[in-house]
């Protein structure tokens, strides 16, 4: 009787770990595409990703670089004080998007040019998203707001 017991147990618990195990695989499979990893305009260039990978890039649009063409697309440069990243962009941007400002991007980096999908921008004077803050400081030009 004991032995039935004992047998019984050792099978509900491997049918649990296998279980387990299983779930686990499917949504890291579930979520391969909605994983978005931060990198700074350095890091882009020390260590280009490939075009198929998506990721967020973030630091301040460099002065002077907003482009705003006849179509659509709006071509302008981040910059994290170390490098600049070119980067376009179809579509509507941010009212509050400007030179001088931080923002964060999500797309790929093909050919040498940041293709973003989506282009998000501070909410107000004193907002920065915290890796853009991180990114600024690792280069030495991020500024404290003032109060």
């Amino acid at each position: 009787m004991k032995s039935l017991k004992k047998q019984r147990r050792i099978q509900v618990i491997v049918v649990a770990a296998v279980a387990l195990a299983l779930s686990t695989l499917l949504i890291g499979y579930a979520m391969r595409d909605g994983i978005n990893f931060f990198r700074a305009p350095s890091q882009i260039m020390a260590e280009p990703p490939g075009p198929t990978e998506v990721f967020r890039i973030g630091g301040l649009v460099e002065e002077g670089s907003l482009v705003r063409g006849e179509s659509e697309t709006i071509r302008f440069s981040v910059t994290d004080g170390g490098a600049s990243v070119p980067v376009e962009f179809t579509g509507v941007l941010p009212d509050l998007f400007e030179e001088n400002q931080g923002m964060v991007g999500t797309g790929s980096y093909v050919n040498g040019v940041f293709q973003a999908t989506e282009i998000l921008a501070k909410h107000d004077e004193t907002y920065m998203p915290s890796e853009v803050v991180d990114a600024l400081k690792e280069q030495g030009v991020y500024k404290e707001p003032e109060s």
